[in-house]
């Protein structure tokens, strides 16, 4: 573990390597998984305030899944809140371009219809943040999951560890001086401590 201002992170987030490959996955990671994207709290207000402007980017099982169900959902399993599924599979805001997954609210951001890209939760995959908020610690953890074998390949041929993929998230979640101490510690241990 490295502690990288008051956040434990795995080593795995610096030693492993990790490109997302779409043309692999097709994004399966939207459509697998026993729930959805984990959300913020801070998150659930906005997901409320952008659904009209996000709506126009959404299939229509994923609209009618929001109407039925609300723009996210408490999972007891995971004791978090996460975007809404369509009948248990699909993220409700994912849509299908040309058979990969893209996700609705990231289609509205880059149209400028909104300001708020994705959940953090899902920029940062393959991290996932573990928060004890009675102990008062984050955990920053690489998320080994087999549907990313691909992304693993390609990271392991082109040598991009994990938090380089993630740089622009990391640097969303944490700031520029967080990253800045991250890369720092992990020269560190590739110079073999020196």
């Amino acid at each position: 573990m490295i502690i990288v201002q008051d956040k434990l992170v795995s080593d795995d987030v610096v030693e492993e390597q990790f490109v997302c490959n779409l043309t692999a996955c097709k994004g399966a990671c939207c459509w697998e998984g026993d729930s959805g994207a984990p959300l913020e709290k801070g998150e659930l207000p906005i997901l409320n305030e952008i659904f009209e402007q996000v709506k126009p980017y959404l299939s229509p099982a994923g609209i009618a899944a929001i109407e039925a169900q609300g723009k996210y959902v408490f999972f007891e399993e995971a004791k978090e809140w996460g975007t809404t599924l369509v009948d248990n599979g699909p993220c409700a805001y994912m849509t299908l371009e040309g058979g990969v997954a893209q996700c609705g609210i990231e289609r509205a951001w880059r149209d400028g219809k909104v300001d708020f890209r994705k959940p953090i939760s899902c920029q940062l995959y393959p991290i996932r943040v573990e928060k004890n908020e009675i102990a008062g610690f984050e955990a920053l953890n690489y998320d080994r999951w087999e549907i990313c074998s691909a992304a693993c390949e390609k990271g392991k041929k082109e040598q991009v560890p994990v938090y380089v993929f993630l740089k622009e998230a990391i640097i969303r979640k944490y700031g520029e001086d967080f990253y800045e101490e991250l890369d720092g510690a992990a020269q560190f241990l590739k110079n073999g401590g020196e």
